[in-house]
């Protein structure tokens, strides 16, 4: 929304999402290590509905869409149609190196490669698993993501970076955009 002024309503929907962010994870063929280890943020040692982060089981009402391990030809358009229910704006943290790379089942004959090559992925969690914390650290640098795509008016101004090649930390983040 470059240039114009958001409605009440609007901006009342964009508070919420910063604040208390709805997340439903898809499993797209792992071994299920990483699924352990959201399950284990959920939990009361690390506790997520402490920042407000909610796990949903549909997509029609998650903000950010955490998928593990590599995907499979099966899994690939299913996982395009999950995506595709999101509402805009929507957020995509790939878990573990599977997720991230392929990790040991790049490849094989059913598996079509990492996150990435179905859906445009936001943010990377390292790790075969990744520990709890780096999956809440990675939804919080996606929260301050999508704070900076609100203040600078939606996604586009990352496409636009990614075509001048220039790397800069996004506000907040730490994350490397580019620029």
């Amino acid at each position: 929304m470059t240039g114009e002024r958001q409605s009440l309503s609007q901006r009342i929907a964009n508070w919420a999402r910063v604040k208390s962010p709805w997340v439903t994870v898809f499993n797209s063929g792992a071994c299920n290590a990483c699924d352990i280890e959201i399950i284990a943020c959920l939990m009361p040692r690390f506790d997520v509905e402490r920042f407000g982060i909610l796990a949903k089981g549909s997509p029609r009402h998650a903000d950010i869409l955490i998928v593990t391990g590599a995907v499979t030809r099966k899994q690939a358009s299913r996982l395009r149609r999950i995506w595709e229910q999101m509402p805009e704006p929507k957020y995509v943290i790939a878990c573990g190196a599977c997720g991230a790379g392929g990790g040991v089942f790049q490849g094989l004959y059913h598996v079509v490669g990492d996150v990435g090559t179905v859906i445009p992925v936001d943010m990377y969690v390292a790790g075969c698993p990744p520990r709890p914390d780096e999956i809440i650290n990675a939804v919080v640098a996606c929260l301050n993501l999508m704070k900076e795509d609100l203040a600078r008016g939606g996604k586009e101004w990352r496409k636009k970076a990614e075509d001048t090649g220039r790397k800069e930390t996004a506000p907040g983040t730490g994350a490397e955009v580019n620029v």
